[in-house]
């Protein structure tokens, strides 16, 4: 499967602001930050950090879906899909790095 580049679009921070809340298997509400977001190949995707990942460095990638006209965020199940979007979020820093 071949993508193409990535464009830049803001669903998330629109709807939610710079922090979307989400909840852990505990039930607790977590910050996570909305460090990008970005349509590949006709999906929308979101990179997100939570304060635990921020420390580590981690992100978190998540498909959005528009269910009622508010944006959702859906896990990506599926390896490749998680590996493209991934790959797609480097490609944004990359530019971005350049830009400097």
């Amino acid at each position: 499967m071949s993508a193409g580049l990535p464009q830049r679009v803001s669903l998330l921070k629109q709807a939610f602001g710079r922090e979307v809340l989400l909840v852990d298997e505990d039930g607790a509400e977590i910050a996570f930050v909305i460090l990008a977001e970005f349509e590949l190949d006709g999906s929308h995707y979101a990179a997100l950090q939570s304060p635990a990942g921020r420390k580590e460095g981690e992100v978190e990638m998540f498909r959005v879906a528009a269910h009622g006209g508010e944006p959702q965020l859906e896990t990506i199940e599926d390896d490749e899909e998680w590996e493209l979007a991934a790959e797609a979020y480097d490609v944004l820093l990359f530019e971005e790095s350049g830009k400097e």
